[in-house]
């Protein structure tokens, strides 16, 4: 092919577009548009602290030293004063107001001041143990002998008696009455397990003095109180209170309970609930007073607490035993432990005899 001038020409035009091309194409500028700014949000919360730098000290993997665990407050320590007894008892000896008389007499007449705790005879062993009593005064045999083959208590002198009862509503409705405790016992639990109307017992279940005397007659009429009774159904009640709120709580219920003659009396009058089953052999309910052991306790206030029994057992507090509740309820509601009486069966224990030291 000849090449003309013609052509010439415009190869000139070609190759000058494209080079304008080029040149438009480097120096036009960006067309991505920008990222808007982020719309601020109101916030009350404080500012999150920044992270912390690489740079900066590993947190150490935990280890026993440095696990923190809630400390246990130790429990504030009884003071154990010169001029005062701390005393521990059944919660039957407060509810008949019994304690009360004696506190005002005995500290009207030795300037020493009582202080009385009430709780069931478990609980007060429980104190006594912690050396936070200088007496107790607690009617459950069994757990008193306990404590004492501990080695914790000493000088314990038995100083009056009554008696356990069986009550219930008016009616019956199990039809125990005047059985012996055990075949009333039996019967309630069988009419209750079929759940038979109106047939309920309320129990202390306080590892008092009464509820571990409620304990053994269920095992004497042959129970596991444990898998036979305690959890057996609805007809069972575990209060888990004293003996007058136990009253007040059968009474409510309409239910059957043991209880000690003298408490029944004090709360007589605000109850429906009637005596079915009393003055049985195995239903005795004897008293002791037990000073704290020294030696197993060092703080406690033993001259006060053997000044006391000396007194409890002495002519004077035998007489206060003897009178308490004649006035109001028509009957004592203690019987006084003499020597007499006491170092037979059933009561195998001492009541006299000065303890010491004086």
């Amino acid at each position: 092919m000849k090449f003309t001038e013609n052509h010439f020409l415009g190869c000139l035009l070609v190759i000058a577009i494209l080079t304008g091309i080029l040149i438009a194409g480097c120096t036009q500028p960006q067309t991505t548009p920008a990222t808007p700014a982020p719309t601020p949000v109101a916030t009350t919360a404080a500012p999150i602290p920044a992270p912390t730098p690489a740079a900066a000290t590993p947190t150490p993997a935990p280890t026993a030293a440095t696990t923190t665990v809630a400390a246990t407050p130790a429990p504030t320590p009884v003071v154990h004063e010169t001029n005062t007894l701390l005393i521990a008892t059944t919660t039957s000896l407060y509810d008949t107001k019994l304690l009360d008389s004696i506190q005002d007499i005995y500290e009207r007449e030795t300037g020493v001041h009582l202080k009385i705790t009430a709780q069931g005879t478990g609980i007060a062993i429980q104190i006594a143990t912690r050396g936070d009593c200088d007496l107790l005064l607690v009617h459950s045999p069994s757990q008193e002998k306990a404590f004492i083959d501990k080695g914790l208590g000493i000088n314990q002198r038995c100083f009056a008696y009554n008696y356990f009862e069986v009550v219930g509503p008016a009616n019956d409705p199990a039809g125990v009455r005047d059985l012996t405790p055990e075949a009333a016992f039996k019967k309630i639990r069988g009419l209750g397990l079929n759940n038979t109307p109106n047939v309920f017992f309320a129990s202390r279940g306080d590892g008092s003095g009464t509820h571990t005397a409620e304990q053994a007659i269920w095992a004497r009429a042959g129970f596991n109180y444990t898998k036979d009774v305690a959890t057996s159904g609805p007809w069972y009640l575990s209060v888990g209170k004293g003996m007058g709120d136990t009253l007040v709580v059968a009474d409510q219920k309409g239910a059957y309970t043991l209880t000690d003659e003298g408490t029944f009396l004090a709360f007589k009058k605000q109850l429906s609930l009637m005596p079915l089953i009393t003055n049985k052999p195995t239903l005795l309910n004897r008293y002791s007073a037990i000073a704290v052991n020294p030696a197993k306790n060092p703080n406690v206030n033993i001259v006060q607490a053997d000044r006391f029994i000396n007194w409890l057992t002495g002519a004077e507090g035998m007489q206060i035993l003897s009178d308490y509740g004649k006035d109001k309820y028509g009957k004592a509601l203690f019987t006084p432990l003499t020597p007499s009486v006491c170092k037979v069966t059933p009561f195998n224990c001492t009541c006299s005899g000065v303890v010491s030291p004086f």
